[in-house]
């Protein structure tokens, strides 16, 4: 018995009209002709309806309920009024008579036509007004909710809470001279809530829980979603208008979490199989054993901040947790390509282990609901998980599915459901992309064809240059620049993201019953995830990997102008090989920014540079010049990317010495830049271990990339080529002179001669240390240079400045920086002792070069 839509039913007249013949006519290509392009038209009658689902729940998303009311109204009477005129319009037609106006045929067929776009146009307005609906209902829940209430008086309470999530870290973040402490996240459902005048009330209100962590961190990581809590903590507003949050619950104490409820089971299952995927990427490699489970289950706890770098400025962080591409590598394991799974020809493990279609279809949904289970309701998850669950169905209903109606109803169901998500980055990107894979790839792959570029070469390319395209604009939104070898890697790690999912999903698969099996396939598996992560590094360690992006809805808009202009562009340009010869040149020149190259178009740094102030926002970093390729590097700032970026411009590859004058955040949390791909010979550091979590990093940054670690000593006196300094605080065994006891005051200051130049580091020294330094060394010389302390505050002692009496005085400080540095008295003060005064917020990096009266320096701003 043939299948029902078995192409070889050719000349048949009981031939159902929605078959494959049909579809061979449309493609105007001789039937029984495989091709797989061979889709028929395209249906997009669910697109504009989700689209405009989608707008109105991302707008009325945290309005006012007035509005948002306003705004469904109107959408609703407007919608309802299209369809009552189009049908009056259409019996008006059907009534006259038949010698009227057009021919019948034609005239029926332009009211058809009519009749078709106003029924459209009415389906998108109804379908805002239920997107705005369900969004406006969802707020006014959260607003009329007592957590609301209580949240805007930071109310303490105790609750009872169901959690949502798995624990997560917040990486840490650079605030001023601090870094601010790794959190752990949870997502949790109050169910029940005690207010401070001891009113109960039970409900289901979403909630962000923030945990400090502490010896007790452990104990929250393991936690399940489905686990019940009892907390005691204060209550705070959302951390963003708009969540899908009510509040923040942040627990008091720092205890362990106080359990009133088991998982589920199926929770503990999810949780088992999540655990001994860990369990067996134990002896990988340690990018593999951070990936492999992100890129299975979406378990990131192993990645750690800098490898998130790499990954980002590579633009693969799509890779480092599960995303809709996985559930569709399980999905053609099962059926096939989707071309060929209506086809009696249908491949996939379906047809080899005698599954009908309808089983096919009942398999595939259950594997769906667990890979949506173990993998965790992400935004991308949801939206994989409905589109297959919408694929499967039309599969096992016998009927010809397009991807795109999928992908239509996916987002329509999902944001109806869930109206938060139409503010998610995750979702918007997962719709971004999925789209781009289903409209616009294929013609760009066709187009590489006919230049004769391999197929399977043609398809990755279009598939990565289309997802980039569509994507690129929103990445903007969330990290304000634009990778530029974004598509060279993902075309490089697309081949090994396959057999890493499916290897990794064995493993998980076999870890509880079969351990030793599962470590042998993590292992193969680790492979291709190492190679994933081979290509996020070395795309990543190009200087121009990434470039600085406008940041905000200008900047999205920007680049998704640009890049719409290119699109049009294309077929025009590719007629010329040598303008395309040029273009590919100048991003190679981009990405790979050769110094020569960059000193010669933008003059920085110049080809003397003796010194160099790196523009690191606020913060510090400074360079000496200590021979050909080399520099001796004093702080690092407070992003790593920032100071390897300053580092490659000033060609620096080695580093004989690596001086952090103090502990904190803003001189030293840049150390991994400074190492990035440099031969780096120690690093020494002051006496003084405060704050101590930052001289813990410096501590464990150094062990990891096998750096020697040491003390600055008082008084101390180095030389390297043609450096020379005198290290001359903080002193030691001198009574007269207390011990510092802020991390400020413990700041190494240095005394550097270089040729002709002398220079004077003063740190971030405060005006009690200055003094102490001016009584150790009241003939203190006058110097070249001068980098004022503290980026310019106003805590100055004025004897040392003019002490000191500088030709140039440099200032390291970020642009709109809180501080209000440098201050105005500070930058009067040395002006008018005959200093010239730059700052890197206004001059950019800045070079000094040169001596005695040929003594200058270059910004680059």
């Amino acid at each position: 018995m043939s299948h029902p839509e078995d192409p070889r039913r050719e000349g048949r007249p009981d031939v159902h009209p929605d078959t494959h013949e049909d579809v061979h006519t449309v493609s105007g290509r001789r039937l029984g002709v495989s091709d797989p392009q061979q889709e028929g038209p395209v249906d997009l009658r669910l697109v504009p309806p989700a689209l405009s689902t989608w707008a109105a729940a991302a707008l009325a998303v945290g309005a006012p309920g007035r509005w948002t009311a306003m705004g469904a109204v109107v959408c609703l009477v407007a919608g309802l009024a299209i369809l009552v005129v189009s049908r009056r319009a259409a019996r008006g037609t059907s009534a006259r008579p038949p010698g009227e106006g057009d021919t019948r045929d034609g005239g029926r067929s332009a009211v058809r036509r009519r009749r078709l776009h106003a029924t459209a146009a009415a389906a998108a307005l109804l379908c805002a007004a239920a997107g705005a609906t369900a969004a406006g209902l969802h707020s006014a829940y959260l607003r009329q909710q007592p957590v609301h209430g209580l949240a805007q008086r930071f109310a303490k309470v105790e609750a009872e809470v169901t959690v949502t999530s798995d624990a997560r870290q917040t990486r840490p973040q650079v605030r001023g001279d601090h870094s601010t402490p790794v959190a752990l996240l949870l997502d949790a459902e109050i169910t029940r809530l005690t207010s401070p005048d001891g009113a109960v009330t039970r409900l289901r209100v979403p909630v962000l829980v923030i945990v400090s962590p502490d010896r007790s961190a452990e104990r929250w990581q393991r936690l399940l979603p489905s686990t019940r809590l009892r907390l005691s903590g204060h209550l705070s507003p959302p951390l963003h208008s708009g969540e899908r949050n009510a509040a923040v619950l942040r627990p008091d104490g720092n205890g362990p979490p106080r359990v009133i409820g088991p998982p589920t089971l199926l929770q503990r299952a999810a949780g088992g199989l999540r655990a001994g995927l860990r369990t067996a990427t134990e002896g990988l490699e340690p990018d593999a054993r951070a990936l492999l489970p992100g890129l299975v289950v979406g378990d990131t706890s192993r990645v750690t901040p800098e490898l998130h770098d790499v990954f980002r400025a590579a633009d693969l962080t799509h890779l480092m947790a599960v995303s809709g591409a996985n559930l569709a590598i399980l999905l053609v394991l099962l059926i096939g390509p989707p071309g060929t799974a209506l086809r009696v020809e249908r491949r996939g493990l379906a047809p080899r282990l005698g599954l009908s279609l309808r089983m096919t279809a009942l398999f595939g949904g259950g594997l769906t609901l667990a890979f949506v289970l173990v993998c965790r309701p992400e935004p991308s998850v949801l939206r994989a998980a409905a589109c297959g669950l919408i694929t499967l169905l039309a599969i096992g209903t016998g009927r010809r599915r397009s991807l795109i109606p999928a992908l239509a109803a996916a987002v329509l169901l999902l944001v109806l459901y869930d109206p938060w998500l139409a503010r998610s980055y995750g979702f918007v990107l997962s719709v971004l992309a999925t789209g781009a894979l289903l409209t616009v790839a294929p013609s760009w792959s066709a187009a590489l064809r006919r230049r004769r570029v391999p197929p399977r070469l043609a398809e990755a390319l279009g598939a990565a240059a289309a997802a980039q395209a569509m994507c690129a604009p929103v990445v903007v939104l969330l990290a304000s620049r634009v990778s530029l070898v974004a598509i060279p890697c993902n075309l490089l790690a697309e081949f090994a993201v396959a057999p890493a999912t499916v290897l990794g999903f064995a493993a998980l698969a076999l870890a509880p019953v079969a351990m030793p099996m599962a470590k042998l396939l993590a292992r193969i598996a680790g492979w291709p995830a190492g190679w994933i992560a081979s290509v996020a590094r070395t795309g990543a360690a190009f200087p121009g990997a990434e470039v600085d992006w406008p940041d905000g809805r200008q900047g999205a808009l920007l680049l998704a102008v640009l890049t719409a202009l290119a699109v049009l562009s294309a077929r025009r340009i590719a007629r010329h090989p040598w303008v395309c010869s040029a273009a590919a040149l100048l991003l190679i020149l981009a990405v790979l920014r050769p110094v020569p190259l960059t000193r010669v178009l933008t003059g920085w740094p110049p080809p003397d540079w003796v010194f160099a102030m790196c523009d690191v926002g606020q913060g510090d970093a400074m360079v000496l010049a200590a021979g050909p390729g080399e520099g001796v590097v004093v702080d690092t700032g407070p992003d790593p990317r920032l100071a390897d970026r300053c580092l490659h411009d000033l060609g620096v590859t080695r580093v004989p010495l690596l001086l952090l004058t103090h502990f904190h955040a803003d001189h030293v949390r840049g150390l991994p830049g400074v190492l990035r791909g440099r031969a780096v010979g120690a690093i020494q550091t002051t006496g003084l271990d405060e704050p101590p979590e930052q001289a813990a990093f410096v501590r464990g940054t150094a062990a990891a990339a096998r750096v020697p670690l040491m003390r600055a000593a008082p008084g101390e006196r180095r030389r390297i080529g043609p450096l020379d300094w005198r290290v001359l605080w903080p002193v030691g065994g001198v009574t007269a002179v207390p011990e510092p006891e802020e991390p400020n005051d413990a700041s190494v200051t240095l005394f550097v001669r270089t040729g002709g130049l002398t220079l004077l580091l003063l740190g971030d020294l405060e005006p009690s240390a200055q003094q102490g330094l001016l009584r150790q060394y009241p003939a203190l010389p006058r110097v070249d240079v001068l980098k004022i302390a503290h980026h310019g505050s106003a805590h100055q002692d004025p004897a040392l400045l003019r002490s000191a009496h500088p030709r140039l005085a440099l200032v390291s400080v970020g642009k709109d920086n809180p501080y209000g540095h440098p201050a105005a008295r500070t930058v009067e003060a040395l002006r008018a002792g005959g200093a010239v005064v730059l700052r890197t917020d206004l001059d950019g990096a800045i070079a000094v070069t040169g001596s005695g009266p040929g003594l200058r320096a270059v910004g680059r701003s």
